[in-house]
């Protein structure tokens, strides 16, 4: 087998330009070392889908990992914290009796002493006689959010905090950063936009020819060419599973509004505002909210659609029109198809409730170079990459759906269609089953193949208001006081974490100020 000296990604965006920056920052030839050369061609004509703004704690590894400095990142990006999401109107319709939100926060529930969940469903958490959400009683952060204020500290160096954080971002932009610190890590950067891709004796790609008669051959190809999967579906025609069936969203309207006067209090979290077709995503960055309505067009039109997120946003959507996008949900269960891995909206989309995309491009990313196959030896590490995306997948797909089965709305066919089993996968109803009878364990998760904690899925299932009945296994359990004693506690340095931590706004313009002057490409942008 010929060895792998060249890689040729074809298409920029989130997608292209983070999966250059760590295999560049891991695997690229240096002045001190031999490495693997890579090359990144993207067209100036073909845009990106640009409305992907919500990220997962995992983007502060990546980010670190790459050699990104976080104050730069939230200057160049426009960027803010994101503690976690706001779940509104998801259990039943607004107006009705009981809570109208959850919080799915970040940070995990306080470990110093006996495991809290079970003793939240004993009812030990209760404060004045009534019982807290499970994110209040567990964790200090949605207290935190909920007061606008930020993750950190002024003093706290890059990527740590108190909280567990990610970001919100213009994705625009965080592309154009992306592409600027990888070429200065050695990627070459090839401006053409792909017409044909060759194949050898061997079903192969060889090479991909560009409109302007450029010939680029490699040893390996990434495809990150977003929905069209021009090497990875057209040519080499890997299946695409298609989760109508499952998730029923497909198309999203996007709108960008400012803020009501330019020193508003910033969200430091997601809103998810659960709709009669879909869900409005609501995200705050540093000089605008970035909004969208997420929707199936089996349960709604366009003309409809629009109104439902004017009527949400009020008169500050007035004069704008928003962007549609037609989103393909689904994946290929074979992302790795000879010398040309799939790796974005070209291997699989899943709707961006939990933002998952970008998770799943980090983790690509981090399979491809750390299994990199340097011999040219192609099918085992196929076989494993293949294995492993398919899994992170499927249980992704278990997550999302959770948050829509579990809805006790019936106002709409939309929320009776995401309640009925018919829709539900075989392998979530197993879970909701087990955890009928008790809460869900780490042992119900292999580590490797989850993107979201096992705090994560305790979360939203008790959000959700799901019912674990704890009649039969209550003696397991026996540190009634220790329990109750975190619960007193955590509700005590919520209030200290209220005086500790800057307000969010002044946060990010904290480390705006700190960050280094914009490199001359962004600078144009700004």
């Amino acid at each position: 087998m010929k060895a792998v000296k060249n890689v040729l990604i074809v298409g920029g965006g989130t997608a292209g330009w983070l999966t250059a920056c760590f295999m560049a920052k891991h695997l690229s030839s240096t002045r001190e070392r031999e490495g693997i050369q890579i090359r990144l061609v993207e067209s100036k004509d073909i845009g990106i889908i640009g409305v992907g703004e919500g990220s997962f704690p995992s983007i502060r590894g990546t980010l670190a990992a790459i050699g990104v400095d976080e104050a730069r990142f939230i200057k160049e990006c426009h960027g803010t914290f994101k503690q976690g999401i706001r779940f509104d109107h998801w259990v039943r319709p607004a107006g009705s009796p009981g809570a109208d939100h959850y919080f799915h926060p970040f940070s995990h529930p306080s470990q110093r002493g006996p495991e809290l969940l079970p003793y939240w469903l004993k009812g030990l958490a209760a404060r004045d006689g009534q019982q807290p959400a499970f994110a209040d009683a567990v964790t200090m952060q949605k207290c935190i959010a909920d007061a606008s204020r930020g993750p950190k500290r002024f003093a706290d160096k890059d990527f740590l905090g108190p909280m567990n954080y990610a970001y919100h971002f213009d994705a625009g932009r965080l592309a154009a950063l992306l592409s600027e610190h990888g070429q200065s890590l050695g990627v070459n950067r090839i401006l053409g936009t792909v017409e044909h891709v060759q194949l050898d004796d061997q079903g192969a790609i060889a090479a991909v020819h560009t409109q302007d008669g450029q010939v680029l051959a490699a040893d390996l190809f990434i495809d990150c060419t977003g929905f069209s999967a021009g090497l990875i579906g057209k040519t080499l025609g890997s299946p695409f599973k298609s989760l109508n069936d499952v998730l029923f969203v497909d198309r999203a309207l996007a709108l960008q509004v400012p803020y009501a006067k330019p020193d508003a209090p910033i969200p430091s979290y997601t809103i998810s505002s659960a709709q009669e077709a879909g869900w409005i995503w609501d995200i705050g960055l540093q000089e605008r909210r970035g909004t969208g309505y997420v929707f199936s067009s089996r349960h709604t039109d366009e003309a409809r659609a629009e109104q439902v997120l004017r009527n949400y946003i009020g008169p500050a959507a007035d004069g704008m029109t928003p962007r549609l996008l037609k989103l393909n949900v689904g994946y290929r269960e074979t992302q790795w198809i000879k010398n040309c891995v799939a790796i974005g909206l070209s291997g699989g989309f899943i709707e961006p409730l939990e933002s998952s995309g970008i998770g799943l491009i980090e983790t690509a990313a981090y399979l491809l170079t750390y299994l990199f196959p340097f011999n040219g030896e192609f099918d085992a590490v196929a076989t494993q990459f293949n294995q492993h995306m398919k899994a992170r997948y499927e249980r992704v797909v278990d997550f999302v759906k959770m948050h829509f089965s579990l809805s006790q709305r019936t106002d709409s066919a939309f929320w009776r269609d995401n309640r009925d089993v018919a829709s539900i996968p075989e392998s979530l109803q197993e879970k909701l089953k087990m955890w009928s009878c008790r809460p869900p364990h780490r042992m119900d998760f292999i580590a490797d193949l989850e993107m979201y904690p096992p705090s994560s899925w305790q979360f939203v299932l008790y959000g959700m208001e799901f019912q674990t009945d704890m009649a039969n296994n209550k003696f397991v359990y026996p540190q009634d006081q220790e329990a109750t004693q975190e619960f007193q506690m955590i509700a005590q340095m919520a209030q200290r974490a209220l005086a500790d931590l800057p307000d969010h706004r002044k946060l990010v313009e904290h480390l705006c100020r700190a960050a280094s002057p914009l490199p001359s490409a962004l600078a144009r942008q700004a």
